[in-house]
């Protein structure tokens, strides 16, 4: 699976781009400037030749389009029966039918699975011409009773239905820490004896999701899903069903971001490994069922209009790496219960993809690009190795419920934390571009508190990106709401607009997207207007902003420099807070017995300094 060599030609070639593209940089370092690496180390290159040789070419179970699907999770019946018709006459193909008790409810869903709601709930609903994919956790069995029991009042054929019953105990072990597999799969078995051998339906159901939504890195999520099909493989031959008709009982689901190369690269590379699973136990490799949903994790709860540009990237990323079908949520997913307007938003993403950008007419894009064929390759490696390490623990159950999957994924993800609070992983209009002013939007309900889990070290958390910009955002809101004026920091900006726009610019960013205002000033001309314009501000706080030598430039008072000079005067003016823009370097130790308290510059933890001001607003009388 690795990349294949490239030949003399094509090196002349990149070595020649190369040397214009150092000069291009003026000399910065290549590695640091041009190229970058993934949350498993895989280095993305600016320029890969073209692919050569022979590729497997992800193919969907059914060729042509993929399938729009669109969640059904209203939790009262009647109200879900008739939002899932609107979709379906809007142009869905599909629904996903949603429960509380799924590990992906998030907090709806229908209350219970018992035959009369679900009957209600797909009321009007033909079988026989749309597909469903049953989201029900730890009452996935009883929800597959129940739509099995509708079918068969309803008199239709039960092999000619595209019915997905997303059986999924794995799921439920990581997130909740139930195990009731060995209960499941005996009711799999079950089950799939009302099947005939060539029926398309799917029982089982290896779900990416819960392991995305912990914060996983595209290789250990593909590992970690490949471990758990092959968990229900072997669970399904150890009840005496052939291999060949139990890979067939299996569906695969995977979550589709924003990162659009190293999507489009997961799901190809997910079709592969498992072709090598299956060439493992001696099978000839058939196309598997692979859904997506767009990340949960990306999305973001203020200015949560971005969240559309994401799940067109992630849509779009999906349908182009081979989905059968994709889910995009509403863009008000973070918030609460989607309205109709989200939720016809969120079906025509896909509407467009598909019929006005006829995506889905051709047949694998990626294959053959030398950056997609290379990001596919090592990320086929990279899942493999994680593959064979949760082999060596015992498969996916030991590896769970020893914690080792957990300290896995918490590694990568403290690492993705870091790297946001410090904006190498920037987030628009979170912590870039954030909008202090942003448009509300409607949603049915807000989601509900999270339900407080005992501390178990094993389970899985869900996170998203954004949450530590968010929380302090919160915060930054409830005192607004309260006091009738939102926290703010005056930019005391030192000399020319080129001297101090882009700290200023910086500051700003960073001040904003934790919700404290951080209004632009022209530069002043001396220290007196600027502490005058200080003192009307009404801020809680002062950040200086301006180039380094404009700081060492000579304040007239005492010997001071002109950033010691006006850190004193504005703590003599009752400013506890001052900060300043910039790294101090050798001059930390005047700048902080001047009354600087903090330094904010590029690569810094940027939720710090203001988690200490809203301290600081928040214990106030």
């Amino acid at each position: 699976m690795s990349r294949p060599e490239a030949s003399p030609g094509i090196r002349s070639a990149e070595s020649a781009w190369r040397e214009r593209a150092v000069k291009a940089i003026q000399g910065a370092d290549f590695e640091a400037k041009l190229v970058s690496r993934t949350a498993d180390d895989i280095r993305i290159e600016p320029l890969y030749p073209k692919a050569e040789g022979d590729h497997a070419r992800p193919v969907r179970a059914t060729l042509g389009a993929w399938r729009v699907v669109q969640r059904v999770d209203l939790p009262e019946a009647g109200a879900a029966s008739l939002q899932a018709l609107e979709d379906l006459n809007q142009g869905a193909s599909g629904l996903a039918l949603v429960f509380a008790d799924a590990v992906s409810a998030r907090g709806f869903g229908l209350a219970a699975a018992d035959a009369a709601t679900v009957a209600a709930a797909l009321d009007g609903v033909m079988l026989d011409l749309v597909s469903l994919r049953l989201e029900a956790g730890r009452s996935g069995v009883e929800a597959a009773r129940s739509v099995l029991a509708l079918v068969r009042g309803q008199g239709l054929d039960l092999d000619s239905l595209s019915l997905d019953f997303g059986i999924d105990p794995f799921s439920v072990l990581a997130r909740d820490g139930d195990d009731g597999i060995a209960a499941a799969l005996d009711a799999a078995v079950e089950l799939a004896g009302l099947f005939g051998p060539e029926a398309g339906s799917r029982l089982l159901r290896a779900d990416g999701r819960v392991y995305h939504e912990a914060c996983a890195s595209e290789a250990q999520e593909l590992a970690l899903t490949l471990a758990t099909g092959v968990a229900g493989l072997r669970g399904l031959e150890a009840r005496g069903v052939a291999l060949d008709r139990a890979r067939g009982l299996i569906s695969f689901l995977l979550a589709a971001d924003a990162a659009e190369f190293l999507t489009i690269a997961k799901f190809r590379a997910l079709r592969r490994l498992w072709a090598r699973v299956e060439d493992a136990c001696g099978l000839a490799p058939k196309p598997i069922q692979l859904d997506a949903e767009t990340s949960f994790r990306m999305t973001t709860r203020h200015d949560p209009h971005v969240n559309m540009l994401r799940s067109t990237i992630a849509a779009f990323s999906a349908g182009l790496g081979g989905a059968d079908s994709v889910t995009v949520l509403p863009f008000t997913a973070p918030l609460g219960l989607a309205d109709a307007g989200a939720r016809r938003l969120a079906r025509n993403t896909q509407t467009i993809l598909l019929e006005e950008s006829g995506l889905g007419h051709v047949f694998d894009p990626a294959a053959g690009a030398g950056g997609f064929e290379a990001l596919t390759d090592a990320l086929c490696d990279k899942a493999w190795a994680i593959f064979q390490e949760i082999e060596r623990q015992g498969g996916i159950v030991a590896a769970l419920t020893s914690g080792w999957v957990a300290g896995e994924i918490r590694t990568v993800a403290d690492k993705r934390d870091r790297d946001v609070r410090r904006r190498k992983l920037p987030i628009t209009g979170t912590s870039e571009f954030p909008n202090l002013a942003e448009a509300p939007v409607t949603i049915l309900a807000p989601t509900p508190p999270s339900a407080v889990l005992p501390h178990a070290p094993s389970r899985l958390v869900p996170r998203r990106t954004a949450e530590p910009f968010e929380q302090l955002r919160d915060r930054a809101d409830a005192l607004a709401e309260v006091t009738g004026r939102r926290p703010s920091v005056f930019l005391a900006t030192l000399g020319k607009a080129a001297s101090f726009s882009a700290r200023a610019g910086f500051a700003k960013g960073g001040f904003e997207a934790a919700g404290i205002a951080a209004p632009m000033q022209d530069g002043f001309a001396s220290l007196d207007e600027l502490l005058a314009a200080a003192r009307d501000s009404g801020a809680a706080a002062a950040c200086l902003c301006a180039s380094d030598e404009v700081y060492q430039a000579e304040s007239g008072s005492g010997g001071e420099t002109l950033a010691e000079a006006a850190a004193r005067r504005l703590v003599e003016a009752g400013f506890e807070h001052v900060a300043l823009a910039g790294r101090p370097g050798e001059h930390e130790a005047a700048y902080r017995h001047a009354g600087v308290e903090a330094f904010l510059y590029a690569g810094c933890d940027i939720t710090d300094y203001p988690s200490k001001l809203l301290d600081g607003i928040e214990g106030q009388p």
